[in-house]
């Protein structure tokens, strides 16, 4: 099932990711906090405008296919899961836990709506590239979307997965790029530069646009002409803020992985809530 909620109400569900990334964070004492705020928008989008998914039957068949390729992020996607209602919130309280299905990476085994399981960098957009492969060669009419991060396109096998897409016309596949140019060791330009991103994957056959990933009209519009496309596969670069919401989050690389403390936790609510 397709929803079609309205700028406001995306911007809201965006907000909600938020708070709910905090609070989890904050309960589990350990995480990646930058990374998961930066793709809320996207999340929001895409679970609350453009993808057809049912989550009171996660494993069927049609619907279109979802892969967190920077697993490191799961807490924004847990988040929207829950929003989403693949499972209650409550459970958001229990990231990290033991004996809790919400671990660090997303585990397909165990969260309902997770379609991959992901962590080791660069294998989630070759696993969303096969799902797509497959729909394209049986003839099903799905759609797989894939969340992208900008440090993990140092990984040789993320442009093996994007030669791979263009040479099988993958039209149903779109990748979004969390391009916050941070990742854990700093700046992604002085780390391991991967730019100019926008000529690289064009010259890899892919059609590639540019977009606010704070803004979930702009997001929406660049989703819309994705999926008019019928002839390579797409690749959005998202512009957003590591940390984006929390003022002392953002774009601060120490951020990436990092407890959420008691005065850090209360001092992000107020912000977020105000």
């Amino acid at each position: 099932m397709r929803l079609k909620y309205s700028v406001e109400q995306l911007e809201a569900m965006a907000h909600n990711i938020r708070v709910d990334v905090v609070e989890s964070l904050h309960c589990a004492g350990s995480g990646h906090p930058g990374g998961s705020l930066s793709i809320a928008e996207m999340l929001s989008v895409l679970y609350f405008h453009e993808m057809n998914v049912e989550p009171s039957d996660p494993n069927e068949a049609g619907r279109d296919r979802f892969v967190l390729s920077k697993g490191h992020a799961a807490p924004a996607y847990y988040a929207a899961l829950a929003e989403r209602g693949y499972f209650s919130k409550d459970l958001l309280r229990t990231l990290r836990g033991i004996d809790s299905p919400l671990q660090g990476h997303p585990d397909r085994k165990k969260v309902p709506g997770v379609d991959m399981s992901t962590g080791s960098l660069g294998q989630g957009i070759s696993a969303a590239a096969g799902m797509a492969c497959y729909a394209k060669r049986s003839g099903k009419d799905f759609r797989v979307f894939c969340i992208l991060g900008d440090g993990e396109m140092q990984e040789g096998e993320v442009w093996e997965a994007l030669m791979a897409a263009a040479h099988y016309k993958l039209s149903n596949f779109t990748v979004l790029l969390d391009n916050n140019n941070l990742q854990i060791d700093g700046q992604v330009d002085q780390v391991m530069s991967v730019y100019p991103i926008r000529e690289k994957v064009e010259a890899f056959g892919w059609k590639v646009l540019e977009a606010d990933g704070h803004d979930v009209k702009d997001l929406c519009d660049a989703l819309e002409q994705a999926g008019k496309n019928t002839e390579t596969p797409t690749f959005v670069i998202c512009k957003t803020v590591k940390g984006k919401g929390v003022s002392f989050m953002e774009n601060q690389a120490g951020w990436h992985g990092a407890p959420v403390t008691d005065e850090d936790y209360e001092t992000a609510m107020k912000e977020l809530n105000a």
